[in-house]
């Protein structure tokens, strides 16, 4: 029996570790956002990344690049769906100032999204202000972005836009940690994060192909973007930008074109875990 055990431990700890080796490398945003900035009149801003290294060339000639404005006329609507649903849980995480925006990043298993029988594990979120996305040529006050990727390596990316009002109480709950960054500028290691605390639950969303937003501006990126507009205070979003010491009073791309590409307004009773 203890022979059988400790082979059982053996294999696990082997299958585990088997686990951490393959799984893919994310062509995820550039982890140290300094390289570039927002500046459209500089030769680091939005319309040269493309120039500043050969493998951000989509950022320039990607035909499915984002954000994008999300207009009425261009949406084809579909309703009576089941292929969406989201399963979040606390965990660690990081704090990181990467030069332009604040990302927290989970070290454990935070939980997933599911669409179409496909999870995408989430890894981090961060913000833009003004938000990236527009609606009907609306931009707001704040975008937060949820990264999530796949064991195969794909990367879907859930949106949420935010009205100036009331304070976002996930940000709420962070509020203390920014502040301890802003003046530290070091990262800080959070303990059991719930990112069910944020609050998105909708009965619309739109679903489109698009890109990472920030270098190397990696296709075919899933974005869900919640129609549902939440609030967040002024003071909030000042909070965000000031933890960041840039020396732009944005980290919003600008918009990029749709080329055809399909949209879709999705029609759903709630967005499960969200609330």
């Amino acid at each position: 029996m203890e022979k059988k055990l400790s082979f059982d431990l053996l294999f696990c700890s082997f299958f585990f570790a088997f686990l951490l080796v393959s799984w893919p490398a994310m062509s995820q945003e550039v982890e140290n956002q300094r390289e570039f900035d927002y500046n459209t009149n500089g030769t680091r801003g939005p319309a040269h990344w493309g120039d500043l290294r050969p493998e951000w060339h989509n950022c320039n000639t990607g035909r499915m690049q984002s954000p994008i404005d999300l207009l009425n006329q261009r949406v084809r609507i579909v309703s009576h769906f089941t292929d969406f649903q989201i399963d979040y849980r606390s965990s660690n995480a990081t704090l990181k100032n990467r030069g332009h925006d604040m990302m927290l990043q989970w070290s454990g298993a935070a939980g997933h999204m599911e669409v179409n029988r496909s999870r995408y594990f989430l890894r981090q979120i961060h913000w833009h202000s003004p938000s990236e996305h527009t609606l009907n040529g609306k931009r707001f006050a704040l975008e937060a972005h949820l990264v999530h990727q796949s064991q195969t390596g794909n990367i879907a990316v859930i949106g949420i836009l935010y009205n100036i009002g009331q304070p976002d109480y996930f940000l709420s709950t962070m509020r203390q940690h920014f502040v301890e960054i802003s003046a530290t500028q070091r990262d800080k290691l959070l303990n059991m994060v719930n990112p069910s605390l944020l609050k998105m639950r909708s009965s619309l969303y739109y679903r489109y192909i698009g890109s990472l937003t920030v270098p190397p501006c990696s296709q075919n990126v899933l974005w869900t973007i919640v129609r549902k507009v939440r609030t967040v205070a002024p003071e909030q979003v000042n909070l965000l930008r000031v933890a960041v010491h840039d020396d732009s009073n944005t980290n919003a791309r600008p918009l990029q074109p749709l080329n055809n590409r399909n949209v879709q307004l999705r029609i759903k009773a709630s967005i499960e875990g969200a609330e």
